[in-house]
């Protein structure tokens, strides 16, 4: 009898129920799902077609040890007790990866560190040499978690995530990760439409994560057959002559599995992402079996000669200023689009909105609760019969009613940040810096919906008024979206309103938008009791390329405004920012109150705001660095409004990157790190994407920080996911929520913000 193993695999949140019926089709036994995987029994075989086969497992982890851990020294001891030469030798290498934390031992890194010493002091007291680490591909990889006083020791067979299937060649804006992908298609039941002769098509694919897993699930691809290196390779109790059975067994099915071909499509209307989904379809082995193309999301249709299937998709849910707006608008064409040419089609839509998914104006027959990274999604499952028509194109909030009173979802902060570049405008943002003065907005008569304008935004300024008068604040977001029709976002700078309208799409008829902004600029001053020219408006559109740096006026004006006890100079008419980024209220405030005592390094300072609050707050120094001499000098006088000189807070024009790489010798003890979403300023030879580049950022920030210094990572990309992994040996602290105020509250992705140390 084969010997019979413990193990347990992790999944993303949701998707438990899922891996426990994969599991047991590979002959898994005593199957217990839990929050974040599923445990099991079995042996190596049933280890190796997990690893082979899950479409869903993250890792997959083979127990090798459970004993009490209430401290560190425990922990050593505890690693110490089991046999490591079963399982590697002296001249290999390790890494440790940790999880969990108790009391005594809060920090993962620490631990992490434990468990290698336990493992190396036992190779170096027995044979006299020692293993060394390998953190990116290790002989072993060795998972601990902690729960309570107890560790759980594990070996991970994987190695590198299971999710990550080597066929993405050219990144894309958040991608949709390849096993949430399979789960979609699961949980739509695409094997069975494939049975019954179905189609697919996804029409908004990004880099076509859906349609290459629904090509490998139609042909029965195993998801790691063409995979290099799993963690089993470099275990000394690896059985190579099981895992190449297997390997033969998987290469057979998908021969076999070739002759199913039924149409797949892929549509996109942005071209670098078609151009990464077309290099994917290739590196993924489905060239000919995936057809991607570029076409509008009103061009999308099904396949010629095609008797139904599935339509899954993954719009965008809204990450930054002006989206939410604009996307419950394509959520209502993305629903139109659906009822009259996908007829009789099996649809799943993937969405992390709420007031988004009720703008597609389709009934789900079902829904199911994933998680993309740490974000809550829903997958609707809709069911297209005969004569399927969307809801009409009535004003209504976020909950469906005609009142005005529900809660809709903040769309964002002002901007992604491109402090790094240029102050962050939009040509065709036009600058009109009061209300009588906006052009082509004329209003003869209020609009169907003004009413429920006008009571969604008074009642929102009674409950926030109170509010800030509590927490001495005075300036907030008073309005963002909250009723589908009335698509602008609504601050309130003391005696000064800011309003940035969301630019409709080319489907809205713009007699309809210009009322709609005609009834926001005629009520906005009513309901707040302010003059008519104190209501500053721009349109806000999404810009490419340069267009995003382009200054949108000269007025000049800047007008002081307080928060937390300081003063700062911001301005309505000049750029789309207006200098303030008004969520980031409570970062600021950790930042001051971090700083006492401290030399703090401002990184992408922007206007300045954070050195303000560090060197009121007892900084020793601060040093600000940003590539814009606009924002600079914007911070030089905001500095001066505070009565804080240049002396003991300088002011640095650079590349924050190449900076950093610069600053051998100095150190910081404080380092606010803040960087764009995206930047390909002309004045770098580099674009930047926070999500691609923000390890490599937080490694150079942490070598300029003291040993005991502390990194503040904050940025404003609603998708955003932390490479934690990547960040293994750092301690990381998830601040976000607690650094979100009231104002934004209804939207908890609006920014992101970590304490990070080396622990």
């Amino acid at each position: 009898m084969s010997v019979q193993h413990e193990i347990y695999a992790t999944v993303p949140l949701g998707m438990a129920g899922l891996l426990r019926d994969e599991l047991a089709e590979f002959g898994a036994e005593a199957l217990r799902p839990t929050r974040a995987g599923v445990s099991f029994r079995g042996d190596l075989e049933v280890a190796y077609r997990a690893c082979l086969w899950s479409r869903l497992a993250s890792r997959v982890l083979l127990k090798v040890g459970k004993f009490p851990a209430p401290d560190a020294d425990a922990l050593y001891a505890g690693v110490r007790q089991i046999p490591w030469q079963d399982h590697m030798g002296p001249d290999d290498t390790l890494a440790v990866h940790a999880t969990g934390r108790n009391a005594a031992l809060r920090h993962t890194g620490f631990a992490a560190r434990r468990v290698k010493d336990g493992v190396v002091d036992q190779f170096r007291d027995k044979v006299g040499r020692r293993p060394s680490v390998d953190l990116r591909a290790p002989d072993l990889a060795i998972h601990l978690h902690l729960q309570g006083t107890w560790a759980e020791l594990s070996l991970d067979l994987a190695g590198s995530a299971l999710s990550r299937r080597g066929y993405r060649v050219q990144g894309v804006t958040a991608p949709l990760k390849e096993n949430l992908a399979a789960a979609v298609l699961l949980l739509l039941d695409w094997p069975a439409v494939v049975d019954a002769g179905g189609d697919f098509v996804d029409p908004m694919c990004g880099g076509a994560t859906l349609p290459i897993e629904a090509a490998w699930m139609s042909a029965d691809r195993a998801p790691g057959l063409d995979r290099k290196r799993f963690g089993f390779h470099g275990w000394r109790g690896h059985d190579n002559s099981v895992w190449l059975r297997l390997l033969t067994e998987a290469e057979q099915r998908f021969e076999a599995g070739l002759h199913r071909k039924p149409t797949i499509v892929g549509y996109d209307a942005d071209r670098s992402s078609v151009s990464a989904a077309q290099q994917a379809v290739v590196a993924a082995g489905m060239s000919g079996r995936v057809h991607v193309e570029r076409r509008e999301l009103s061009d999308a249709e099904p396949p010629a000669r095609s008797d139904g299937g599935l339509v899954a998709v993954n719009p965008p849910y809204g990450e930054r200023l002006g989206e939410v707006g604009e996307l419950r608008l394509l959520y209502r064409s993305l629903g139109a689009l659906l009822a009259e040419r996908f007829s009789g089609w099996r649809v799943g839509v993937l969405t992390g909105s709420e007031q988004l998914a009720g703008s597609l104006g389709l009934e789900p027959a079902g829904r199911d609760t994933l998680y993309n990274g740490a974000l809550e999604c829903d997958l609707l499952r809709i069911e297209l019969g005969a004569g399927s028509a969307p809801a009409g194109d009535a004003t209504r909030d976020a909950t469906g009613d005609a009142t005005g009173d529900g809660v809709g979802e903040d769309a964002g902060d002002e901007a992604p940040k491109e402090s790094n570049a240029a102050p962050n405008a939009a040509p065709n943002a036009a600058p009109n810096a009061a209300l009588n003065a906006a052009p082509m907005v004329t209003r003869d008569a209020p609009g169907p919906g003004s009413d429920a304008f006008a009571g969604r935004l008074r009642k929102r300024a009674r409950h926030l008024a109170k509010w800030a008068r509590r927490n001495d604040v005075s300036c907030y977001r008073l309005y963002d979206a909250d009723l589908l029709d009335y698509a602008a976002a609504i601050d309130r700078y003391e005696d000064f309103v800011h309003v940035q309208e969301y630019a409709p799409p080319k489907t809205v008829d713009p007699a309809r938008s210009a009322q709609r902004l005609a009834d926001i600029l005629a009520l906005t001053p009513e309901v707040l009791d302010l003059p008519a020219a104190n209501v500053f408006l721009k349109v806000r559109s999404r810009q490419r390329g340069r267009a995003q740096y382009v200054k949108l006026g000269a007025g000049g004006d800047f007008h002081p405004v307080r928060e937390g006890g300081h003063r700062f100079l911001v301005n309505f008419t000049d750029y789309l920012d207006t200098g303030l980024f008004l969520d980031h209220r409570l970062v600021r405030r950790l930042v001051g109150e971090l700083a006492r005592g401290r030399r703090v390094l401002n990184l992408f300072g922007y206007t300045g705001t954070a050195a303000v609050y560090a060197a009121k707050g007892g900084a020793t120094n601060t040093t600000t660095v940003d590539l814009s001499n606009t924002y600079l000098g914007w911070a030089r006088r905001n500095l001066s409004l505070n009565g804080l000189d240049e002396h003991r807070n300088e002011l640095v024009r650079a590349d924050v990157i190449a900076w950093l790489g610069e600053q051998q010798q100095q150190r910081w003890d404080l380092i606010f790190l803040d960087p764009p979403t995206f930047s390909n300023s002309k004045k770098l030879d580099r674009t930047f994407d926070v999500q691609r580049d923000h390890v490599e950022l937080i490694e150079l920030a942490i070598r300029r920080l003291t040993p005991d210094g502390m990194l503040v990572f904050s940025n404003n990309f609603r998708k955003f996911e932390l490479d934690r992994e990547a960040l293994g040996g750092l301690h990381v602290e998830d601040r976000t929520r607690q650094t979100i105020d009231e104002d934004f509250r209804r939207s908890q992705r609006i920014h992101h913000c970590y304490l990070i140390n080396r622990s």
